[in-house]
């Protein structure tokens, strides 16, 4: 009886997330079109239009369902993008990979420098940080490795590109940026080949902060996903950005959308990943009228 009064409570102050946490759970027993007119609806509180999308958010769920090109898979997977990447811009701004595995009992901890990162090939946040070896409490990181690979991404939100990635376990050398305690995120927005935007995510250890910068590195007022405030200091253009956006562009040809990530090191730019739908499109959008604005850049091609 506590817990469901608990449960209760809860749900008062926050239904769209347990709405949003109870479809996931049964996500299997639904279609694709079905599923994500459901958790649009929960997320964003209005209906779907696949007919005629005309917002961003809009638009990335028609993407999900309509542009399904198989090169997507490789893009999307942690291992193969790194060579996919290479032969497009160079195997300069590719982090060193360490080790792939199929299992966690493949892992040979013991041959891994002192500091690495481990993640999965397949998902988003089956990440593990490790700063120094001899602190590392290797039982919880292979629980949690175990448990990523046993997720399937792709039910979550129906982003296709996941689907058929096969879940390994990859370790790449460590690195931070100028902070000394971590890395930045640098992730250039691209609309039909053309980079618009980069977003810098910093404090992920601690207040994660996220600010959208344009193309004059002028600081723009919106909130993408909305939850994250602004950096107390605005950030200083890279004296890297023009590699940066050229980068970015030679990635996103002939895609309708996608957001190409980076890390900066010693100005140095590195490739992080390839993200065809942040937030999975319902992260939300404020002011709301950039949904409409980052809507209007996407061309939709032909159904595939």
């Amino acid at each position: 009886m506590e817990s469901f009064k608990k449960f209760l409570f809860y749900f008062k102050f926050h239904p769209k997330q347990i709405l949003i946490s109870l479809l996931c759970k049964i996500s299997f027993l639904f279609s694709d079109v079905i599923y994500l007119k459901l958790l649009y609806f929960f997320s964003i509180g209005k209906s779907l239009n696949l007919n005629n999308p005309q917002t961003f958010a809009e638009k990335l769920q028609w993407l999900k369902l309509y542009n399904r090109r198989p090169e997507y898979t490789k893009m999307v997977d942690k291992y193969e993008a790194k060579r996919y990447v290479a032969d497009l811009i160079g195997v300069k701004y590719i982090i060193p990979t360490l080790g792939v595995w199929d299992k966690v009992e493949d892992i040979d901890f013991d041959t891994l420098p002192n500091q690495f990162v481990l993640k999965c090939t397949h998902d988003s946040g089956g990440v593990i940080i490790c700063k120094n070896k001899a602190e590392l409490d290797i039982v919880a990181a292979k629980k949690k490795l175990r448990k990523a690979l046993k997720r399937r991404y792709y039910l979550q939100n129906r982003e296709y590109p996941y689907k058929n990635v096969v879940p390994r376990i990859i370790a790449e050398q460590y690195m931070v940026d100028e902070s000394g305690y971590e890395l930045k995120d640098y992730k250039v927005f691209c609309f039909n080949g053309v980079a618009k935007y980069c977003q810098v995510v910093e404090g992920r250890n601690s207040i994660m902060t996220a600010d959208f910068y344009d193309r004059e590195w002028l600081h723009l007022p919106l909130h993408q996903p909305q939850r994250y405030p602004f950096a107390e200091v605005l950030h200083k253009e890279p004296s890297c950005v023009n590699d940066l956006w050229k980068c970015a562009e030679k990635l996103a040809v002939n895609i309708p959308f996608v957001r190409v990530d980076f890390y900066i090191v010693n100005n140095k730019i590195y490739f992080g990943e390839l993200t065809f739908f942040p937030a999975s499109g319902i992260g939300g959008i404020k002011p709301r009228e950039w949904d409409n604005i980052w809507g209007s850049y996407i061309v939709l091609p032909d159904k595939v």
